[in-house]
């Protein structure tokens, strides 16, 4: 090779270097992980479309703290409850970050409340739980407003008169309603084309976030922006669902009384009023636009996938399904689940515990990013990574679950029957970063629950075997199923 071809190639290997690595120097104390391959970093061994499987069997080589090159974003990830709540509960501040992916940044710009950071995020996060709180979370005007959701959701299951039909899209419209109330004012009926528009597009970038060119976007955006496929239908249907969201508040704007405001739009339009004489601006549209967004997502596909899980184990378990009615006919008989009722009810307690522990709904954990230069568990960890506290591996940590691969109620029962707190017990995660809707999916998952289990016995279709498996989604969702509700009066 002559001279100047042997030069050109040094320097586009530095080039290179520069561009890929930016010619950062790895901390001698940075979390141990598999050797990452040049460029690609640790994909070649990643099980694509679910995660956290790749991050569970690293974890038995390299202990609960590790690391892993995601093309060339370092990543670190924490297995275990011990691990997980160390950082996020005594380390708080310094795990509250989010990091900036190509995804979610061309989704929310850093607007809302879920992907957002700094000052903006604590904004909007003291605005949304204290407007939550404000229009009945935890309170009679929304358990009122469940128990009459709950009605319409027993009367559509009826209608099926015992046949199998899919019960996804009716459960997902019954929660989105609750807090379609809270965000509007409003209640849609069921088959309402703008809000099945809505709940699919919900759905369609839940599976679509799951597939592995989502992966490599976040990883290689300048190459694969110009590929087409998923990432772009996603983009898409993130744009038309905002573009629609926005319609909606911008009318509301016209109707707007400062004395009587109805809902959370007419709160933050209050604030954004107030705001105008401020230098600093957080309440504006954009920040409206993608807060209730992901308020109408987070709200609405966590709990009813929840109850999707619930009710097919207990079409698995019929056995277990029995007892739970038979608390219920016990403590209930044929009046109106209550928030109250779940004292005297510590076996159905235990099973929604279980259920939510076992459906496993978010394994890999909303990803996080330190927000300074941190120490933790003796590994350096640089400000701005990428760190991913993995909630399967809380919720089915052999330390505190006796079956953790198996559906087992009594993990939250005593010797007496009485129910028991389960200190890995997690699924909304904990710290700063904990779900703003926890005490509202809680009064959901129960009053829902209770009311369908006191009105319907669960049956699979005749000769179809329950399948446990989760479909490809970035939450766990169950496979594509039928059931039949067969009426218990």
């Amino acid at each position: 090779m002559d001279p100047v071809s042997v030069l050109l190639s040094v320097f586009v290997c530095i080039f290179l270097f520069k561009v890929f690595y930016d010619g950062e120097k790895e901390s001698q104390n940075f979390p141990p992980g598999p050797k990452p391959l040049p460029l690609i970093g640790n994909l070649h061994i990643m099980n694509m479309k679910k995660p956290y499987l790749t991050f569970m069997e690293l974890a038995e080589k390299y202990g609960p703290v590790f690391s892993v090159q995601l093309g060339t974003k370092k990543t670190v990830v924490l297995c275990g409850a011990d691990t997980v709540k160390d950082a996020l509960i005594n380390y708080a501040d310094e795990f509250a970050g989010r990091p900036k992916t190509p995804l979610t940044e061309q989704a929310s710009k850093g607007n809302g409340i879920i992907f957002a950071n700094g000052e903006n995020w604590k904004v909007m996060r003291r605005f949304t739980l204290s407007t939550l709180r404000d229009f009945g979370m935890g309170k009679k005007t929304i358990e009122d407003r469940i128990s009459e959701e709950s009605d319409c959701l027993v009367e559509t299951f009826k209608s099926h008169e015992g046949k199998p039909f899919d019960n996804t899209l009716i459960l997902n419209a019954a929660v989105a309603n609750i807090i379609v109330h809270i965000l509007l004012n409003h209640r849609f009926d069921y088959q309402d084309p703008t809000f099945l528009k809505l709940i699919k597009s919900v759905n369609e970038n839940v599976r679509n976030g799951a597939r592995p060119i989502i992966v490599l976007y976040n990883a290689f955006p300048s190459i694969i922006q110009w590929i087409p496929g998923t990432h772009k239908r996603i983009f898409a249907s993130s744009q038309n669902f905002f573009n629609f969201l926005k319609e909606i508040f911008m009318k509301r704007k016209d109707q707007l009384d400062v004395n009587d405001q109805r809902d959370l739009i007419d709160a933050f339009l209050v604030k954004q009023q107030e705001e105008k004489s401020s230098s600093t601006k957080f309440f504006h549209d954009e920040n409206l636009k993608v807060l209730i967004g992901n308020l109408f997502g987070a709200g609405m596909e966590t709990t009813s996938t929840t109850l999707r899980w619930g009710i097919l184990l207990m079409m698995k378990y019929p056995d277990i399904q029995k007892k739970v009615q038979d608390e219920i006919d016990r403590v209930m008989g044929s009046t109106e689940p209550r928030p109250e009722h779940r004292k005297q009810m510590p076996y159905t307690d235990a099973v929604i515990h279980e259920i939510q522990r076992f459906a496993d709904l978010v394994p890999n954990g909303v990803p996080h990013a330190t927000t300074t230069d941190v120490t933790f568990r003796g590994y350096f960890i640089p400000k701005g990574t990428q760190v991913f506290p993995l909630l399967t591996s809380v919720l089915r940590d052999k330390a505190y679950f006796k079956k953790p691969d198996e559906f087992y109620p009594e993990h939250f029962l005593d010797s007496e029957g009485n129910f028991l707190k389960n200190e890995a017990f997690l699924p909304f995660s904990a710290g700063k970063r904990i779900c703003a809707g926890e005490t509202l999916a809680k009064m959901e998952l129960f009053l829902f629950f209770t009311k369908l289990l006191q009105n319907f016995t669960f049956q699979p279709p005749p000769g179809v075997e329950v399948q446990l498996t989760r479909g490809e989604a970035i939450t766990s969702i169950p496979l594509d199923h039928q059931i039949c509700a067969l009426s218990r009066s």
